[in-house]
């Protein structure tokens, strides 16, 4: 495996909890790429545990959201791990800051491989857990992997749909045509000069007629709530050329087969709503639940411990894992 640079401090931008203990692991994917994650398991925990892989959202570390939620499920009970996707974070991968449906749904599968080997996990109880975009990529991987019990989507968007059809579906077939003369010019001259220009984290300074979903970026991202240096979405952003894969590339188009259980959660009022709407409306089975937290917005479900309903998504997972 790519040896990792991996930092030794807790620079997460959460409290570490006194009911679980934490290291550093690796693992790699099938693309050789190896990933950096966060492990997470409860004090005095004996034999063999369930275990979940989070990641999210999308453009987030390890350090923010999926941190949080690893380490709240490990105090549940559950090994976790909150792992950095390939080409950012601690992860490898070159070039970095890339992004890529295919890469990023194999590095959940990647994670699960990982657990499954783990002494001290049952690999027949694991499940996953997707934040944001991320929930994407977790549902997609769910309607791949066979191993996965249970998989919970939390304020998930469909990168894919967001990325071809703009929000709330308005781009036309003419500007997306614009859309890929101007990122296709970007390789050309991405290759002269052997450089990838970044497409830019999120806003700042933040315009006074900000749409409201860009201010709720921004009061995660970009304020000390949820700032990390490593953040693509506090800094400088993805390889712009980074949305040319999501724009011929739809994922969740078998969502309707998937066997294994899946929860989604998502804000009433968040912008992103739609997205589990439309998904939650292919899947099929008795095995499959929508939870609205009522007048959540999107980052509401990043990281406010008084809103994301962690008894309903262990109560879910906890069902599913032991059928």
């Amino acid at each position: 495996m790519e040896k990792l640079k991996l930092t030794k401090v807790w620079d997460k931008v959460f409290e570490k909890s006194n009911l679980v203990d934490t290291k550093k692991v690796t693992f790699y994917n099938r693309y050789g790429i190896t990933l950096a994650a966060d492990m997470y398991w409860p004090k005095n925990a004996s034999g063999k545990l369930p275990a979940i892989a989070v990641c999210g959202p999308f453009g987030a570390v390890k350090e923010q959201s999926s941190g949080l939620y690893a380490m709240k499920m490990a105090e549940r009970g559950f090994l976790t791990i909150a792992f950095d996707p390939s080409y950012t974070g601690e992860s490898g991968g070159q070039p970095r800051n890339v992004a890529s449906p295919d890469i990023n749904t194999e590095d959940f599968q990647a994670a699960v491989d990982f657990l499954s080997l783990q002494d001290n996990v049952d690999a027949d109880k694991i499940s996953i857990l997707g934040i944001c975009g991320f929930g994407g990529f977790a549902v997609n991987a769910a309607a791949i992997d066979t191993r996965v019990k249970a998989t919970v989507a939390v304020t998930m968007y469909d990168m894919c749909r967001v990325t071809a059809n703009g929000y709330f579906d308005s781009m036309s077939a003419k500007a997306r045509y614009e859309l890929r003369k101007s990122l296709n010019a970007q390789r050309t001259e991405d290759y002269k000069t052997g450089t990838y220009k970044r497409a830019g984290g999120v806003v700042d300074p933040l315009p006074a007629d900000a749409p409201f979903f860009v201010k709720d970026y921004y009061d995660y991202y970009k304020t000390s709530r949820g700032y990390h240096k490593r953040s693509l979405n506090s800094n400088d952003g993805w390889n712009a050329t980074s949305s040319l894969s999501f724009l011929n590339m739809p994922i969740l188009a078998y969502a309707s087969e998937i066997k294994s259980a899946v929860m989604l959660v998502h804000g009433e009022k968040a912008h992103s709503y739609y997205f589990s709407k439309d998904v939650f409306a292919k899947l099929k089975g008795t095995n499959k639940k929508f939870l609205t937290i009522p007048n959540a917005v999107h980052t509401d479900l990043y990281d406010k411990l008084d809103v994301i309903p962690f008894d309903k998504i262990e109560n879910f997972i906890r069902k599913y894992i032991e059928k």
